[in-house]
């Protein structure tokens, strides 16, 4: 038993680490695959959109890049892109696990979210092209907790 909790540390790190790239990025799959699927519709009646369209759809893809963002940097602490990786303890594998956790699931969830506001946005550029920076201020909000979960896993990565 005390060999697998002092040789377990660095599978549990790169679990988390693993899960902060593929959680923000399956969601920002998600985000830009519904925020697509909305943009199609109008790019068929007007071609002319396809560049506002884009920039709706691209934005839930953030996620995915913040999470890998998080990944590089916990698997460059672990040392493994120096060659320098010591085993890790039990402990400090749960720490780098934790610290991944904030923006594996919150980069989850905001980008299938913004995508759903990014989807509103390109019906309310259909309907009101004037008011379509509005959309855009529509799905910032949502980037905004991106963003905080961002910090806090590299405030958290930072930390130890």
């Amino acid at each position: 038993m005390e060999f697998l909790f002092q040789n377990t540390g660095l599978a549990i790190g790169l679990l988390g680490a693993g899960l902060a790239a593929c959680l923000a990025g399956a969601g920002s799959g998600i985000g830009t695959g519904i925020a697509g699927q909305a943009g199609t519709g109008l790019v068929a009646e007007d071609p002319s959109k396809f560049g506002k369209i884009m920039i709706l759809q691209v934005v839930p893809g953030t996620q995915g890049l913040y999470g890998l963002v998080v990944f590089f940097f916990a698997i460059m602490q672990m040392g493994l892109l120096d060659g320098t990786a010591a085993s890790l303890s039990f402990v400090d594998g749960c720490r780098y696990f934790a610290a991944c956790m904030p923006i594996a699931i919150a980069g989850l969830v905001t980008a299938i979210a913004q995508g759903k506001v990014a989807a509103g946005s390109i019906n309310l550029l259909a309907k009101n092209p004037d008011h379509w920076a509005k959309g855009m201020i529509l799905c910032i909000t949502v980037e905004f907790y991106a963003i905080l979960s961002l910090l806090a896993s590299m405030l958290m990565l930072l930390s130890l």
